[in-house]
């Protein structure tokens, strides 16, 4: 007798789940769009591979703050960035290329990760200027990027992740003049 009460409540909950559903159609009539309300387009190769003329953002502060940045603040900063990069020597690659010896690597040349089309063909290396130019804004500097992160605005903490990406090398490059 027991089981047949068990099976009833369980059959009594199933019809009033598809009994609220039909009520909910009746209430609410679900309309279908006409067509897909974001349309994603693919930059064209020629516009993808030229950086931004003029960032958003002014740059320009970030590489005069280098030589008095906190590098204690950019470890912090990049603590954001662990989820899709690692940053020791020899680390995996994670979404994102490990950043171990950053500083003056050709971009898109990490041995063993995936670069978009976008960054592979770019070209240059990842100078000051351009580490800081993507960094202040990775979709505007590089249209097309595969990087979702929005960037860092603020002039000491570029200056300060910068100063921390210099570190990660068994020969830090030069600090700008």
């Amino acid at each position: 007798m027991e089981w047949y009460k068990v099976s009833g409540v369980i059959l009594a909950a199933a019809l009033l789940a598809m009994l609220s559903g039909k009520v909910a159609d009746v209430l609410i009539q679900p309309t279908e769009l006409a067509s897909a309300a974001i349309e994603v387009a693919e930059a064209p190769a020629a516009e993808a591979a030229a950086p931004a003329k003029k960032s958003a953002v002014d740059i320009s502060g970030a590489l005069t703050l280098m030589a008095s940045a906190d590098m204690g603040k950019g470890v912090k900063i990049a603590k954001k960035c662990a989820a899709c990069h690692s940053f020791e020597k020899g680390g995996k690659n994670k979404v994102g290329p490990n950043l171990w010896e950053i500083v003056d690597r050709a971009k898109g040349s990490h041995e063993g990760f995936s670069y978009s089309k976008v960054l592979a063909g770019f070209g240059g290396d990842w100078d000051w200027e351009a580490l800081n130019g993507f960094l202040a804004n990775p979709k505007g500097y590089m249209k097309g990027t595969k990087m979702v992160y929005a960037g860092l605005k603020k002039d000491t903490d570029r200056a300060a992740i910068l100063v921390y990406l210099r570190s990660l090398s068994d020969s830090p490059v030069a600090l700008p003049n």
